[in-house]
């Protein structure tokens, strides 16, 4: 797994975006994490070493863009067509982008998109119902290859089966919120979705447990280096065993292992 962040900053929008990680981590420096500014890794994907060969191939894995920002952020318009002609020129890799602003993707996309790229997957993230049922009709309805839903920060029980029906979903991914000010992820919440995702034969990954979790009607407060381990150890993900090429795909090791 790789990560390419092409610039560094966001603006909150919506509920999940209250505890930000980002935030808490530029705060912690004295930095401002709402002035957004153009990285050093901004031309990464064609960056090469000193044998002329790519830094990132295809053996590190997917690579997850905009990882400390969005990459359809609107004040970032003017630099987003420099990294989808980057992401065009390197097919060899697995290109993932995870955004709170799927409605604005078709202001977005470059030209000759068509139905999508195959290289590239569109993660749409809903922390709560609402935002389930604002975000979820638009990333089935746009002209996507690979769709994936993450649930983090999960902030109350969350219902998505009428979704998930459709076929077009690839992967949906939960998991609480870290940090001092972290809210209560319900270990009730995380069954529910699964349970929706093995009804709908779609790959599900239980990522981490948060700071606050419920689990059989006692909190507990769980260290931030254990989080994902925990959530690993519970062996509540599930990949259907239908031996196909997608459900091998979904099972790479410490997929979205980021630290939040």
């Amino acid at each position: 797994m790789q990560i390419w962040n092409p610039w560094h900053g966001c603006h909150k929008i919506s509920p999940g975006c209250a505890n930000c990680y980002v935030y808490r981590r530029d705060e912690s420096i004295g930095k401002d994490a709402s002035v957004v500014s153009r990285t050093g890794d901004f031309t990464l994907p064609l960056k090469k070493n000193r044998q002329g060969e790519y830094k990132l191939t295809a053996a590190d894995g997917i690579v997850f863009a905009c990882m400390t920002s969005d990459f359809f952020l609107d004040t970032e318009d003017e630099w987003r067509q420099e990294c989808w002609d980057m992401i065009r020129q390197r097919q060899d890799l697995q290109f993932h982008i995870i955004t709170k602003r799927i409605d604005r993707f078709m202001q977005c996309i470059p030209p000759d998109w068509g139905d999508g790229w195959e290289h590239v997957t569109i993660c749409s993230t809903c922390e709560n119902q609402d935002r389930t049922d604002y975000r979820l009709p638009i990333l089935l309805e746009l002209p996507i290859k690979h769709r994936e839903v993450i649930c983090e920060p999960m902030l109350e029980e969350i219902h998505m089966e009428q979704y998930l029906a459709s076929g077009k979903i690839e992967h949906v991914t939960c998991g609480g919120e870290s940090g001092e000010n972290a809210r209560l992820c319900d270990f009730r919440w995380i069954q529910e979705v699964r349970r929706e995702c093995i009804r709908n034969g779609v790959p599900f990954t239980f990522k981490q447990t948060g700071a606050v979790f419920l689990k059989d009607g006692k909190v507990y407060h769980i260290d931030r280096k254990i989080q994902m381990q925990q959530a690993r150890r519970s062996g509540y993900s599930y990949i259907p065993s239908t031996g196909s090429a997608d459900a091998i795909r979904y099972q790479l090791p410490n997929r979205y292992a980021v630290t939040r």
